[in-house]
């Protein structure tokens, strides 16, 4: 056992890009802790909301059906939340990290179709999650070529570990050793820190990989975040986050242009509907579940205009459009001002 004196304490914070942290914890928000501690969502233990009516509301006077609805399901439908109070929870002084770039020859299709069976179910200390693509963008290595023969596709493996190197080695020995990992061969670093349902075939794997070859990947990317630990304990009704045991990992593809092609933008959102539409067969379906910080130009869009019916909206998924109705006979209409037949029901 590790004595308290020897323990340091840690924020639930996100890695969702390019938001802030409060609009984060509104949607879930899921980070290197996720597996050991759950999402930053789950760790909130107060907030304050602005309402339709200007009141300022911590969590007594809100209640806790309005408390459990703006962590997971989307603050700004149901006011302007100001501040969050969040449970710190225990690190250890010292924790491990690692990188690992492996290319389509070093095997990289292999050891991304082994992780999603090993990665859900490690040890809740450990996280390893991916991020393939052009190995000139994973490792920001400059590449000009337009010859398809000269790119190189791969996968880069993260890691962090709460705990020390000399556990985390005969750990992945034994979980991950196709992985390879070696102390002195590999970029592992030592240091403080003071704070899909179904699996992909190895063809579905070098699917995507093709897609890495086009004109428009250059700056494009899969993320694959594993699930499992501590995600997998929580009950799915917990927060309005709905997406616990069962789950291996969330996939996120990125596509990126500089601004000098804003005119071909089309082009590269093109590039990533046809991506989503080949992954169909691969993630979860009756809904195609999402990520609500995630937002998406395709999905979750109802009427622009006038009414939207009950029939069109739970394609989005029966469970959380009751959820959210059932919240609504609890609250004044007017407070549901993201209620208007525009907002995204996202799972």
């Amino acid at each position: 056992m590790t004595s308290k004196s020897e323990l340091e304490v840690g924020a639930m914070t996100s890695t969702d890009y390019l938001m802030y942290q409060k609009p984060n914890l509104c949607g879930g928000g899921y980070g290197p802790l996720m597996r050991k501690y759950g999402l930053a969502a789950d760790n909130v233990i107060d907030a304050r909301i602005v309402d339709v009516n200007c009141r300022i509301l911590d969590r007594k006077s809100m209640g806790e059906d309005l408390f459990w609805a703006i962590r997971g399901g989307g603050g700004a439908s149901f006011g302007v939340i100001v501040s969050w109070k969040v449970q710190l929870v225990d690190v250890p002084e010292r924790v491990t990290v690692f990188t690992v770039h492996r290319t389509l020859e070093q095997n990289a299709t292999q050891l991304v179709h082994c992780w999603q069976y090993v990665a859900p179910g490690l040890d809740k200390d450990l996280i390893i999650y991916i991020q393939s693509g052009r190995m000139s963008y994973l490792t920001g290595r400059v590449d000009s070529s337009q010859d398809r023969r000269n790119i190189s596709i791969g996968a880069s493996f993260y890691s962090l570990f709460l705990g020390r190197v000399n556990r985390l080695l005969p750990l992945m020995q034994e979980s991950f050793p196709e992985l390879g990992l070696d102390a002195a061969a590999q970029n592992i670093h030592e240091g403080k820190i003071k704070l899909c349902a179904e699996s992909h075939s190895e063809n579905g794997i070098e699917g995507i990989w093709r897609f890495d070859y086009e004109l428009e990947a250059e700056y494009s990317s899969v993320i694959f975040m594993p699930y499992g630990g501590r995600m997998a304990e929580i009950s799915e009704s917990a927060i309005p986050f709905p997406h616990r045991a069962g789950n291996l990992y969330k996939l996120a593809h990125m596509e990126l242009w500089q601004d000098h092609e804003a005119h071909n933008s089309e082009r590269y959102i093109s590039w990533s509907r046809r991506l989503y539409s080949y992954l169909t067969p691969y993630v979860s379906n009756s809904p195609r579940a999402s990520y609500l910080n995630y937002r998406d130009l395709d999905i979750g869009v109802n009427n622009n205009e006038g009414k939207t019916s009950y029939a069109q909206a739970s394609i989005w998924g029966l469970q959380i459009l009751d959820l959210v109705l059932n919240l609504s006979s609890l609250l004044s209409s007017e407070l549901l001002f993201g209620m208007d037949g525009r907002d995204s029901f996202r799972l």
